[in-house]
């Protein structure tokens, strides 16, 4: 068989992840509307998360819907929503050469994709959930997310669903049942983050 050459994907320098999951959208399905109108209110704070976390070396890895095209590319996914009613919410959170991407074929950033392996190489024991829909993608990826043992962090305003309400009782759920932390994003401490996943890095060998 014919050797293979590996990605030359460096392991990452610090052991925390932010994902945002499923921004590139063009809102074209039930309830569109709705979470636009959320999500147009999360838009600022999570670019401002983006910007911090890259600033202090976080990867940034984008998990999409793949809407059930897998001959689609990121290319063309991005021309669609940049043409779609959610332009205005999508251009400011594009990805760029140095953010990860990952397509997923149902809720969960886990399931069916390689995002663990990612992990796994990248070194991370934390990860900052933030995207679309608390109620529904971010919800499924929090609790493979638990059962693998990461510890995970929500900031409220860096995520939505069709309604406040809704909101709150996902995010309340996922507090009670998987620990995660809720912590508005201007509230993180990312280099306390990073040392304390590096503990428990160390902890754990």
């Amino acid at each position: 068989m014919r050797s293979r050459k590996h990605a030359q994907t460096s392991p990452s320098p610090v052991p925390v992840a932010l994902l945002i999951i499923d921004v590139l959208t063009t809102f074209h399905f039930p309830d569109g509307d709705a979470i636009l109108q959320g999500a147009l209110k999360i838009r600022n704070p999570l670019v401002k998360l983006k910007a911090r976390a890259r600033q202090a070396s976080i990867p940034v890895l984008y998990v999409n819907d793949n809407y059930g095209d897998w001959r689609s590319e990121k290319e063309v996914l991005i021309g669609r929503c940049l043409e779609a009613k959610g332009a205005s919410f999508v251009r400011p959170l594009l990805p760029d050469s140095e953010d990860y991407f990952v397509l997923k074929p149902m809720h969960s950033a886990f399931y069916m994709t390689p995002l663990e392996v990612l992990l796994q190489h990248l070194q991370v024991e934390t990860l900052i959930l933030t995207g679309l829909t608390s109620n529904s993608c971010i919800t499924a990826t929090t609790h493979d997310a638990n059962m693998r043992g990461f510890d995970i962090y929500i900031p409220p305003d860096c995520s939505c669903a069709r309604n406040p309400e809704e909101h709150t009782q996902a995010l309340a759920q996922l507090e009670a049942m998987a620990g995660a932390n809720l912590k508005r994003s201007a509230s993180l401490n990312l280099p306390n983050l990073i040392r304390a996943a590096r503990a428990s890095q160390r902890g754990g060998r």
